[in-house]
């Protein structure tokens, strides 16, 4: 393991946290964002969704469409609280939702606006109607954090508490927008959990309704699947309405969707048998995958991966790669700022992967600053004077995001777009969760190795 601490960060893969939080609302239901923001912010986040969330924008009253005060030199000054007040009373005039959001930028959050006190103010005049306040100036962290902010003051000032209705589950740890795939992964594992008989509520998903988020506090379980994120909104629902949760990696392919399940069954009553859903989803997997097996080998499809992702995705890639694809990681590379306590525990999750195959342990790296992975790539595999290219590993796959594109090229390796941002597909409901979504990129990587035959 390499932890590396630069004083600056390279071409970042995330927003701020009031972007995140941003981001987060938008793909909420019959919810709709106030920002108390200068004029930019909403609009620089919309572009950034747009050019790193492949193609994705915010939807109704999201994107360049958002509310917001829009604070200028003025209320810099004199201050926007009630700039904010006016905001506030319009949207909900004007706009046609059932929970409005306040949420705060880096600007508004310096020149100390009482906004706690305006949302309170506000309140008192809007009768039927759910108003909430989160504080997600930028400066508190990257757009993950932001996610967990917001969800965090919901859970707090929204959620009904309720009796626990055996059986229910909500599911955390998927940031929209930042996940190019949200949509189509959150409905995978909603699948993967309907089949165990569990009543899911995913907040973000197509079938999904605010009322699924007020009733959210009457679960019999939280599921992370996440290693970070979505944990500090798990406990907040722990400790106000005493739901338990796990955390697990996002499950992408039959080894981690197997166990998800398992997990799950060791901590509440299933009405369903874990192990023969479990058998009957791995029979039809392997089923599927046995029309590729011939050309696997006579085409010699096995590859040694590099990946490079946020933290979601690089412990379930390599893990997907390692168990389910037969491929050798030989780096994995993680690009947000972590504690050393996150550390430990991602580095574990990586050499816990297991396979039948004998294969060296990657080097796990810890750096904001992708365009380094080059380099630790000859550290691992050091130049000798017959290798035809300098830092070659051949034959090679290079799994991130779209900035890897320049090092899949130099280093002759195909590559493909998961991890944000993704700027070179466009991105509607695809999935990689769950047992079918292992299939799905399975084709996907398989695809990008044979497309330039």
């Amino acid at each position: 393991m390499q932890n590396v601490n630069h004083n600056y960060i390279e071409r970042p893969r995330y927003f701020c946290s009031f972007g995140g939080a941003l981001c987060t609302l938008e793909a909420l239901p019959e919810t709709i964002a106030v920002l108390h923001a200068a004029g930019g912010c909403a609009g620089s986040i919309a572009w950034g969704q747009n050019g790193g969330s492949a193609l994705q924008v915010g939807g109704f009253c999201g994107g360049l469409a958002v509310p917001s005060s829009n604070v200028g030199e003025k209320e810099v000054i004199f201050g926007g609280s009630d700039r904010l007040a006016e905001q506030i009373r319009t949207t909900v005039d004007m706009m046609e939702a059932k929970l409005f959001v306040v949420i705060t930028s880096c600007v508004t959050e310096m020149i100390g606006d009482d906004v706690q006190a305006v949302v309170n103010d506000v309140k008192g005049d809007l009768k039927d109607t759910s108003l909430v306040f989160a504080r997600t100036g930028g400066f508190k962290g990257n757009s993950y954090y932001g996610y967990d902010i917001v969800l965090s003051a919901i859970a707090r000032q929204f959620v009904k508490k309720g009796e626990i209705k055996k059986g229910t589950v909500n599911v955390f740890g998927i940031v929209p927008y930042m996940d190019s795939f949200w949509r189509g992964n959150l409905n995978g594992i909603k699948k993967l959990l309907e089949l165990a008989g569990l009543a899911v509520n995913t907040f973000f998903g197509e079938d999904d309704t605010l009322e699924n988020l007020y009733n959210s506090g009457g679960a019999e379980l939280n599921i992370v699947v996440s290693d970070v994120y979505g944990i500090e909104t798990a406990q907040v629902y722990e400790e106000i309405f005493g739901i338990p949760y796990i955390s697990v990696s996002l499950p992408v392919g039959p080894a981690a969707s197997a166990e998800l399940l398992r997990t799950i069954a060791k901590k509440i009553s299933l009405s369903a048998d874990v192990e023969n859903i479990i058998g009957t989803e791995q029979k039809k997997y392997w089923r599927y995958l046995d029309l590729l097996v011939d050309c696997y080998y006579d085409l010699d499809l096995q590859r040694y991966a590099l990946i490079i992702a946020d933290v979601n995705y690089a412990v379930s890639l390599a893990r997907f790669l390692k168990e389910d694809m037969g491929w050798i990681p030989v780096l994995v590379q993680f690009t947000e700022l972590l504690d050393d306590k996150q550390r430990e525990l991602l580095v574990k999750k990586i050499q816990e992967s297991g396979a039948d195959y004998a294969a060296p342990e990657p080097l796990v790296v810890f750096d904001t600053n992708a365009s380094e992975a080059g380099k630790y790539l000859i550290e691992r595999y050091p130049r000798r004077e017959t290798d035809l290219y300098v830092d070659s590993l051949s034959p090679a796959f290079v799994v991130g995001s779209s900035l890897e594109r320049d090092l899949a090229l130099k280093l002759g390796a195909a590559h493909l777009s998961v991890s944000f941002p993704v700027a070179n597909r466009a991105v509607v409901n695809r999935s990689y969760t769950g047992f079918s979504g292992g299939l799905t990129l399975a084709e996907d990587l398989i695809s990008a190795v044979i497309a330039g035959r």
